[in-house]
């Protein structure tokens, strides 16, 4: 298999809960350890779907629902509550990256019963974000898109493969009376449409690195040579603890050095509080610097402590120090086969010995050591502009070689189109 083409991630059929048996699906509550026994049968879900995120998002209320086919659980969600202002008994029912469905047949078997049961239970819509592909553009065809003054979008670029699944999703949404909700530049209130994705299945460290451009690849290398260290850190049983050091000592195949691990030792030294302190103070700082509005440290707490209780390969921190200073730090989360780059800091100091790198690479070596088939970098804006703030991001994603992907993207469906259009208006007013 060619490595530019698509692997198994959450829009191929084989990451689909079981096709239902033709007859009638209910759906109903389902305890969380419920929730979690479908989660772990699945080869990949969104972290977003999963029970422990309803703990994580203190500020909607959240439940875990099922389908059944029969007596036969086929499929699930997170649901999140957001009651509207002043109008407490209503909510909108959010499902980000979700539900977890088969979405290659009739949706209409699986979201109809959905709908009937959130608007008994008092929602005013619904919000989905179907985890279904659409289209997919390699490295080169963004890398070139940049450089073609010509062409401002990626949507203007032929995509490199397009998902059938996802055209007839859409489809089916749109004539199902759903709305989208997917900003044209990209980002929004919701997850990103847009995201950059590096497939890991079947691959080596050595595929990987050949795979990157080559300032990545010396941005590896320099790391290593300046001397960066990067320590990771999991959680057990709601208590933070690290893995072995993972820069310095370490080689690749290709002869790279440090910056890396391949997550098979758990040992270590206990992570402390300091250690997740000093992550957000570094990210604070990097808010400062690019401008956007930080969360606090009590929200990275409650994150590590919730997910990492659900599961203790959940979620790591990755801390990179050049001679006793805190120069990068990241975070991972881990659902099945899919590992995603949640969070990110750098400090504006040092940064020519290159610790976002290392961060990064770091994180790679230990999706691919846990059998990950994509680490996903997260959202991007479709923006190919050369003059555009945002293609910055894309073109340091696009260093690792991996793919562009659109996704369907998130859609509303009203079930009170009065309450519907006065939340609207409410969010349009304070700038969603």
């Amino acid at each position: 298999m060619s490595y530019s083409e698509p692997v198994p991630t959450a829009a191929s059929t084989s990451r689909y809960p079981a096709r239902i048996s033709g007859g009638f699906l209910t759906v109903r509550p389902i305890s969380a350890a419920e929730h979690l026994a479908f989660v772990r049968a699945q080869r990949s879900v969104s972290f977003l779907q999963t029970p422990a995120w309803g703990r994580v998002k203190t500020e909607w209320r959240s439940e875990s629902l099922g389908w059944y086919d029969g007596p036969r659980l086929v499929g699930a969600g997170l649901v999140l509550h957001r009651p509207v202002p002043r109008l407490q008994r209503y909510t909108l029912a959010y499902l980000p990256e979700g539900p977890v469905i088969d979405w290659t047949g009739d949706i209409a078997a699986w979201l109809e019963p959905l709908a009937a049961y959130l608007k008994a239970r008092g929602a005013f819509a619904i919000r989905l974000g179907p985890p279904v592909r659409t289209d997919v553009w390699s490295a080169d065809q963004v890398k070139e898109g940049i450089a073609d003054a010509g062409t401002r979008r990626l949507t203007e670029v032929n995509a490199h493969w397009t998902d059938p699944v996802g055209a007839g999703v859409t489809g089916r949404l749109r004539d199902a009376g759903w709305l989208p909700q997917s900003p044209e530049d990209g980002f929004g209130v919701g997850h990103p449409q847009f995201k950059y994705e590096v497939p890991l299945a079947g691959r080596t460290e050595d595929d990987l690195l050949k795979g990157m451009n080559q300032l990545w690849r010396r941005n590896i290398r320099k790391a290593a040579k300046e001397g960066v260290e990067v320590t990771g850190g999991r959680v057990v049983g709601g208590h933070p603890v690290s893995g072995r050091d993972m820069g310095g000592s370490g080689t690749t195949g290709s002869g790279m050095t440090g910056s890396g691990t391949t997550g098979r030792d758990g040992g270590g030294q206990g992570m402390s509080g300091k250690d997740l302190q000093a992550f957000h103070d570094l990210y604070v700082h990097t808010a400062e610097r690019d401008r956007f509005t930080p969360r606090p440290l009590r929200y990275f707490e409650t994150m590590f402590a919730v997910l990492g209780a659900e599961d203790p390969e959940r979620i790591r921190l990755y801390l990179a120090h050049h001679r006793g200073d805190l120069v990068a730090a990241t975070v991972m989360v881990r659902v099945g086969t899919h590992a995603v780059y949640a969070y990110g800091a750098s400090s504006t100091e040092k940064r020519e010995v290159r610790g976002s790198n290392a961060c990064q690479w770091a994180m790679i070596r230990d999706a691919l050591a846990a059998g990950c088939d994509v680490y996903d970098l997260r959202g991007i804006t479709p923006t190919l502009d050369a003059d555009d703030p945002h293609v910055g991001l894309v073109q340091f994603k696009v260093g690792t070689g991996g793919q562009a992907v659109r996704y369907v993207g998130e859609w509303d469906l009203p079930l009170r189109p009065l309450v519907y259009r006065t939340f609207d208006l409410y969010m349009k007013r304070r700038g969603r």
